[in-house]
This record gives structure tokens, C-alpha cells and sequence, in this order.
């Protein structure tokens, strides 16, 4: 009897352990259940809002009209003030503060905060070193501006999560304010603290359950249970996988921005297109064309993931570029293959017409490494993105080049301005300095243009300055340069060339001159000539400056002897050389001249 009820005794106890353990683990559980997801939440919630963060303060600092003005005199215009009030019902910001670098609030979307000082010590010690920084703090609903108070008084009563986010603004590598960002994250932060929640709820359910079964259930019960645990492991890990894929396409993407904002011309933004291209469309290979520009034919500029691209296409070759919009090789019943797509394997392909400012200024094309289309289909989305990018950075890009190129060149000869002369003159002798090497400059002035301005007009002066600038053009080679500072003015810029050789390079433009016959509608103008003056490095100066002034001393000297020759300065300033054979006056002639 004692041995039973010890038998008895010893198998509820077993039982009694196994109840505690499913206890103490279920005790667990539901602690990890309640406490685990917030701070989760609260770290994901802060990641997302940082880099928010930073997307908020490049908006402010692009529509501010001078952005760091703004901060440094703390004034903003009624055009930056209307665009930062409506800031908020485009965003998931409700408040802004605008700091200088003192702390000092000089604008806010909130009247009353202007004038007032952040005087915490996380202001000076992170903001103001360039550091982001963010707080997540508890408000009630009145402190929260939009929010619809007409709700029910719980909601009133029930504190709200609001994110601060304090974001530096540079100018030069010097902190010169801050925007401070608040943000009400309370119903993301409660669906992420459910759903997390519910996700640990019922994996700590499962895993009760498990143990359980395992406790209860026969050999082949544990190993059905085992295998619905394997798919639903398959099942979240594919989950994970894709998260993770999206993750990364989403990081590359900006990355891909990043570097082609930064990118100073076509070739090195093309580099970085293959580049970041193979990362993000590995199953792809692709070609980029951009318009040439006469617009008549696309110019093949970069291929990846082994694909390949033609110097050049037709506009009318590409399906795509012709309907005006991306055309898929492969999606329907019947589908036409593009000229340039020639020759043709079958497998699918994209052609994405890539658009800048509503016009198009290029074309990318994609084509599936195998004839399996459903994965290469399945990137559309995620290529159209990368078209929409690169679209912008060749538009940036083009543009730039063309203000740079407004900025140095003459509009009516198209040769280089005074600008452009002064620097490459500086930076020619410069290197001659370091060198050891010689540089010659040449002051050309065409003769009596005024006088033949006024015989036949302005447009007929025009050509015929034109006409010079196209002789002066074809003149130049290789690393030499022409100018035209003003008016009837030009200059050619020689380096690495003794003073023999620009002699005879300045005799030979003048006889190009004098041979040139202008037209000027149905008659012949007359007879254009040009006199010259050249100077020398160092023998005339090793300044710009000086190079200049003797050149021009030369010319005018050419000019009083009686025009249409060359004159070159002597080691003297106020001595001036003439090249025999260029005028009446004899003087020094050059070998070839």
C-alpha cells in the first residue's frame, strides 16, 4: 500500500514539474511578450525616423531660397516662411523649429516658441558639433498640433509618443543651426508594439504547444508537428529572404542617388551606373543610350552584367522611344523585337525611355540572362526606379556642362572669353614655372573694324568676327587656346612653343586672315586684316599681367607701323621688334614666315 502511494506519489510529482516548467516558461513567455517588443519598436522607430530626418532637412535646406543665410542672420522671406508652414500637411511632421547657433528658436511653425533658447546640453555638445539628436518623450494630446480634438476624452487623457529629432546644418564644414523636427509616432508605435506582440504571442504559443505535444503525444504526432514547424520555418525564412532583398534594394537605390548627384560627367556617371547596376539587377544585362546633341541619333555610353551597346541607334529603332513609353519584349501574344535590340536570342527585355523635365533624354535598355522571364519580370518596378534616377543625374549633369559652358565661352565666335583666358594663362604659366617650359601669347586686333562697322553694319562685323574666330579655332591644337577677350579683340594662347615657332604661327594666322573672303549677302566685303603683337615667357614677363601688357604694346606698335603685320616685344618692354616681310617697315623676320 505505502509502495503504491509512493509510485502514486513520485508520478504526480513528475507531473507536478512538468506543470511548474510549462508554468515558468509560460511566465516567461508572456514577460517577453509584454516587454520585449517596445524598446524593438522604439530602436526600428528611431532608425526610420533618423533617416527621415535627414530627407526633411534636405527638403528645408533645397527650398530655402539661401539656406545658410537663413540660419546664419536668422531671417527667412514670406516665400521660405509659406513653404516651411506648409511643410507639415506634406509630411509626417506636425512642428518645426528653425535654431541658429546658439539655440536661439527664429522660426517655428508654432508662434510661440520663436525667441525662446534651447539651453540643454546636448544642444551645444552633439547638435552643434554636427551630431543628430533624438528623443522620444511622452505628450498629451493638446501639445500636439493637427491632432483632431473633437475625439473622445480617452484619447485626450491617454499621453501621445512624440519623436524629437534635432538636425544640423553645415555651411563650409561650420555648424550654423539646427532643425528640430517633431513627429507623433503613437499609432505607428502602438500597430509595431501589437503586431510584434502578436508575432512572439504566438510563437511562445507554439512553442507551449510544442512542448506539450512532445509530452503527450506519440513518436508520430511529434514528428507531423516537427514537420508543420519545418514548413512554417521554410515559409518565414523565404519572408526574411525578401524582406532582406528589399532592404538591400532600397539601401543600393540610394546609394545609386547619392553618387550619381555627385558625379561631375557623363563618362564617371556611366561608371558608376554599370557599377552600381550589377548589384541591383544581377540577372539582367543592360545598356544605356543618351541623345546626342543634334537629337538625331542616341550615343551608346555604358553596358554591364555582359551586355553590349552600339556606338550608335535611331531614335525609330527603339519600340519603346517610339510609343513613349516602356515597352516589354515577351509580356503579350504577339510583341515586336527593336532594331537595336538585333540580333535577337528571344529571350525578354526592357526598353525604359528615361525622361528628365518632360522630355526624353535617353534610353535604358534590360534583357534577361535566360529565357526564365518570371524573375527578370518581376524587377520591373525596381528598373523603372533605376531608369527614374539615372534620368535626373544625366539631366543634372547636361545641365551643368551647359552653364559651364555659357560661363567661359564667347556667344558669337564660340571661342573662350577673357574670363577663360585669364585662368588658362595663369595656369599655363604656372606650369611653366614648375616645368621649366616656355608659353608664347599672341594679341590679335582686327583692323579698322570700326570703320567697317560703320560702312556696312553691325551684322556684316559680326561675320566677319566670326570669320576670324573660325580661323584662330582651326589654328589651335592640342593643349593651345583662343580668345576672344572683346570686341574686335582675340588671343592665342601657346604652351610648350619657342618664340620661333610663335612667329611663324602668327604670321601664318595673319596670311589665313588676309585670305578669308567674307560674304555679306550678294557682295563680297572687303579685305579683312589683322595685326598682331606676341610676347614671350619669361623673356616678357612672368606674370599674366606682364605677358599681356606686352603683347598689347606689340600689337599697337604693329598698328602705328601701319596694320596687317607682326610685331614682337623685345627683352625691353618699350622696345618693340618687327618681323620683316609683314609690313613696309623692315625689321626682324621669323624662319617659316
Amino acid at each position: 500500500m505505502s509502495e503504491k502511494f509512493r509510485n502514486t506519489a513520485r508520478q504526480n510529482l513528475k507531473w507536478v514539474s512538468v506543470a511548474a516548467m510549462l508554468a515558468t516558461v509560460a511566465a516567461g513567455s508572456a514577460w517577453g511578450v509584454y516587454k520585449l517588443p517596445a524598446p524593438i519598436v522604439d530602436a526600428m522607430l528611431e532608425a526610420d525616423i533618423r533617416k527621415q530626418a535627414e530627407l526633411w532637412r534636405r527638403r528645408v535646406v533645397l527650398h530655402l531660397e539661401h539656406a545658410e543665410a537663413t540660419f546664419i542672420t536668422g531671417y527667412v522671406n514670406d516665400e521660405d516662411a509659406k513653404y516651411l508652414t506648409l511643410m507639415p500637411e506634406a509630411s509626417d511632421v506636425y512642428r518645426l523649429k528653425l535654431f541658429d547657433e546658439t539655440g536661439h528658436v527664429f522660426w517655428s511653425t508654432r508662434i510661440d516658441d520663436v525667441g525662446t533658447q534651447n539651453e540643454n546640453p546636448y544642444f551645444a555638445a552633439q547638435v552643434m558639433q554636427g551630431v543628430t539628436y533624438y528623443k522620444q518623450v511622452e505628450k498629451p494630446a493638446t501639445e500636439i498640433d493637427g491632432l483632431n480634438l473633437h475625439s473622445t476624452h480617452v484619447e485626450h487623457a491617454t499621453p501621445h509618443n512624440v519623436a524629437e529629432i534635432y538636425t544640423p546644418i553645415s555651411d563650409n564644414g561650420r555648424v550654423v543651426g539646427a532643425v528640430e523636427f517633431y513627429t507623433d509616432v503613437t499609432t505607428l508605435r502602438g500597430t509595431f508594439i501589437t503586431r510584434v506582440r502578436m508575432l512572439l504571442g504566438a510563437l511562445s504559443t507554439l512553442g507551449l504547444l510544442a512542448m506539450g505535444l512532445v509530452s503527450l503525444v506519440i513518436f508520430r504526432t511529434n514528428q507531423k508537428q516537427m514537420r508543420a514547424l519545418s514548413r512554417k520555418s521554410d515559409h518565414e525564412r523565404k519572408l526574411m529572404d525578401e524582406q532582406l532583398r528589399l532592404a538591400r534594394e532600397v539601401k543600393l537605390l540610394g546609394e545609386l542617388n547619392e553618387w550619381l548627384q555627385s558625379s561631375r560627367s557623363l563618362d564617371e556617371l556611366f561608371d558608376m551606373v554599370s557599377k552600381f547596376m550589377t548589384h541591383i539587377l544581377p540577372n539582367a544585362e543592360g545598356s544605356v543610350y543618351v541623345y546626342s546633341n543634334s537629337r538625331d541619333v542616341l550615343d551608346g555610353w555604358a553596358s554591364w552584367n555582359g551586355g553590349d551597346h552600339k556606338d550608335h541607334i535611331h531614335p525609330d529603332s527603339c519600340w519603346g522611344l517610339r510609343r513613349g513609353r516602356v515597352y516589354e519584349y515577351g509580356s503579350g501574344e504577339v510583341t515586336f523585337v527593336c532594331e537595336h535590340a538585333e540580333p535577337h536570342d528571344g529571350r525578354p527585355y526592357f526598353c525604359f525611355p528615361i525622361l528628365a523635365h518632360g522630355e526624353t533624354v535617353g534610353l535604358m535598355h534590360l534583357r534577361a540572362h535566360s529565357a526564365d522571364c518570371e524573375n527578370f519580370a518581376a524587377n520591373k518596378k525596381l528598373a523603372r526606379m533605376c531608369a527614374e534616377q539615372i534620368s535626373m543625374a544625366i539631366s543634372n549633369v547636361q545641365m551643368r556642362d551647359q552653364l559651364h559652358d555659357q560661363s567661359v565661352r564667347d556667344p558669337l565666335t564660340g571661342l573662350f572669353n577673357r574670363r577663360h583666358m585669364t585662368d588658362s594663362l595663369r595656369k599655363g604659366i604656372s606650369r611653366c614655372q614648375s616645368q621649366g617650359s616656355r608659353l608664347s601669347l599672341i594679341a590679335i586686333d582686327v583692323d579698322h573694324f570700326k570703320k567697317f562697322n560703320d560702312n556696312h553694319g553691325h551684322d556684316a562685323g559680326d561675320m566677319v568676327l566670326r570669320a576670324v574666330g573660325s580661323v584662330l579655332e582651326q589654328a589651335c591644337d592640342g593643349d593651345e587656346v583662343a580668345c576672344r577677350p572683346g570686341g574686335e579683340e582675340f588671343t592665342l594662347i601657346l604652351p610648350d612653343t619657342t618664340p620661333e615657332d610663335a612667329l611663324t604661327r602668327a604670321e601664318l594666322v595673319r596670311q589665313a586672315v588676309e585670305e578669308v573672303t567674307v560674304r555679306y549677302g550678294e557682295k563680297a566685303l572687303p579685305r579683312v586684316t589683322i595685326s598682331i603683337g606676341v610676347s614671350h615667357y619669361p623673356s616678357h614677363g612672368t606674370m599674366p599681367q606682364d605677358l599681356m601688357r606686352a603683347a598689347d604694346e606689340a600689337l599697337y606698335e604693329a598698328k602705328a607701323r601701319g596694320r596687317n603685320q607682326v610685331y614682337v616685344a623685345n627683352q625691353n618692354d618699350s622696345v618693340i621688334t618687327p618681323v620683316e616681310g609683314t609690313a613696309e617697315t623692315p625689321g626682324k623676320k621669323p624662319d617659316a614666315a
